[in-house]
């Protein structure tokens, strides 16, 4: 358990890394660049007084520093949870096997439960800590020391509240994303508030021109991290679905092919 703590925290942090670098790189070489020519294409037009409508170009809508930043968290929570997602699939198929094979009509004794967990034990150590795996074994080992069968169903159902609550836990800072994206995107408009009252004198001249485009920084920031948590959000529920079909297909599991053959004397 220790291990696989670890290995994702290990994960996530060169996972971030690698996102900052590739964002910030695709920020310099190709979105500010591009949102900068549209800009000055626009400006060079309304020099001119030639009479157009000026389109929204998704360069100007994401090329600040706040946009940059919710991207970066929205990647990073997406590796997060593509990592949990893939650790759930790896155990889902886990229950379409036979990992303790019990003849239909055979009955389990309690001295007959040491037998029946070498083949649980014999599996490799990343299988071990999968939930199946360590529920049945745990299950196994309270019916030969106690021979009882409601203590069995007990510890069947506290390992799988267990793990749902572990999953749940490890899921905060997923959370703690989809709360920071839409707070980035109100400090960008505090900002582009901030800047267009600093202008509002030249507006009283007559020069609007960069109020408006502090209040576009405003919206724009605003609109990116709203749209940025709604798809954060999406993917969370998804993998909180798949984890709990998981917990509930371990327990089915185990009553199906477990506890129906318990006996005792």
């Amino acid at each position: 358990m220790k291990l696989r703590l670890s290995s994702e925290f290990v994960f996530q942090l060169f996972a971030l890394l690698i996102i900052v670098i590739l964002v910030h790189a695709v920020y310099v070489g190709l979105i500010r660049p591009s949102a900068d020519a549209v800009l000055l294409a626009q400006a060079e037009l309304l020099a001119a007084g030639a009479d157009f409508v000026p389109q929204r170009s998704i360069y100007v809508v994401i090329r600040d520093l706040e946009q940059e930043a919710c991207f970066i968290l929205l990647l990073w929570a997406l590796a997060i949870m593509g990592y949990k997602a893939r650790r759930v699939m790896d155990e889902q198929q886990l229950l379409a096997q036979r990992l303790v094979d019990v003849p239909a009509g055979t009955s389990i004794l309690p001295e007959d439960a040491r037998e029946y967990s070498r083949s649980l034990e014999a599996l490799d150590e990343k299988t071990q800590d999968f939930l199946l795996p360590r529920t049945l074994l745990a299950a196994l080992q309270r019916f030969a020391t106690t021979s009882s069968i409601p203590a069995v169903s007990n510890t069947i159902r506290e390992q799988c509240e267990g793990e749902s609550d572990r999953l749940d836990s490890e899921l905060s800072m997923v959370r703690y994303i989809a709360w920071a994206i839409p707070s980035i995107g109100f400090i960008g408009t505090v900002r582009g508030i901030g800047d267009a009252l600093g202008q509002a004198y030249e507006a009283v001249e007559g020069d609007i021109s960069g109020v408006t485009a502090s209040l576009g920084v405003a919206f724009n920031s605003t609109f990116v991290a709203l749209v940025l948590s709604i798809i954060i959000m999406f993917c969370l529920h998804q993998l909180q679905l798949s984890q709990e079909r998981l917990v509930l297909g371990a327990q089915r599991y185990c009553d199906k092919r477990l506890m129906r053959h318990l006996t005792v004397h």
